[in-house]
């Protein structure tokens, strides 16, 4: 969600805290008015927590209420590695997970977005964030992006600007780009045929950073946009809704 703050004029600095996090601020073009971007991740209990919005030396506390979510359960068949990694691909899975970790720990302090997020294919997104998974009989962690049945080879656009923090084949995901928008704020595009981008490149919105394929755990060709925001895991979705319009 998008939380819109009206500070005092001569507000110096603002803050928000919520969820047991504390959330990136930013000013509005209009004097006294600030943002942030809160997630709220996956696995937030559910029922009211408090946002603390501190402006100076002024505090106020918002009432948000998580309410129960029903998701959907898909059940897939891959390769078996791809569900229990072999013995010599253990040590490579763990390094990756450790890299993704501190990635997600240290993000750009400035904001590299100053446009609405857009999708990055034209095409309908067709399994939705939540999912609970469950590959070769066995259940997994719940899809933490949105995937979209987009054909081979067709080209991925950045959802906004940002710079790439990771240009790497990955053991589960496969050709993975990673984008840090700033602020906390990631995109995940993952299974690419092809990477046209590498680390430390800034990309502004709409690049072109890859095309979709069918590498990692898939069962064809797709392409899965996940989005991190301050390590919440977040439905990339909500951040086209809340953020279409700046």
């Amino acid at each position: 969600m998008l939380l819109t703050i009206d500070a005092p004029a001569a507000a110096r600095q603002v803050s928000v805290r919520a969820f047991d996090r504390d959330w990136a601020t930013y000013r509005d073009p209009v004097p006294g008015r600030w943002h942030a971007l809160v997630g709220i991740d996956l696995e937030t209990k559910t029922g009211t927590h408090d946002a603390i919005v501190t402006a100076d030396t002024d505090r106020s506390v918002e009432r948000l209420v998580v309410a129960p979510r029903a998701f959907p359960t898909r059940r897939l068949t891959v390769n078996p590695d791809l569900v229990h990694p072999p013995p010599d691909q253990e040590a490579r899975v763990a390094r990756e997970a450790q890299h993704l970790h501190d990635l997600w720990d240290h993000p750009a302090p400035e904001r590299f977005w100053t446009t609405p997020f857009v999708p990055p294919v034209p095409d309908e997104a067709n399994s939705a964030f939540g999912t609970r998974s469950v590959y070769n009989g066995e259940p997994r962690p719940p899809h933490t992006g949105a995937d979209f049945l987009s054909p081979t080879g067709r080209p991925v656009k950045a959802p906004n600007a940002g710079r790439i923090v990771l240009a790497d084949p990955q053991y589960f995901s496969g050709n993975t780009v990673i984008i840090d928008h700033g602020l906390g704020l990631f995109s995940i595009l993952a299974h690419l045929s092809q990477i046209d981008v590498k680390v430390g490149d800034q990309v502004t919105a709409g690049q072109i950073v890859g095309k979709v394929g069918a590498t990692g755990r898939v069962t064809g060709p797709h392409l899965h946009w996940g989005v991190r925001l301050n390590n919440a895991r977040v439905d990339p979705l909500s951040l086209i809704y809340v953020l279409g319009r700046l």
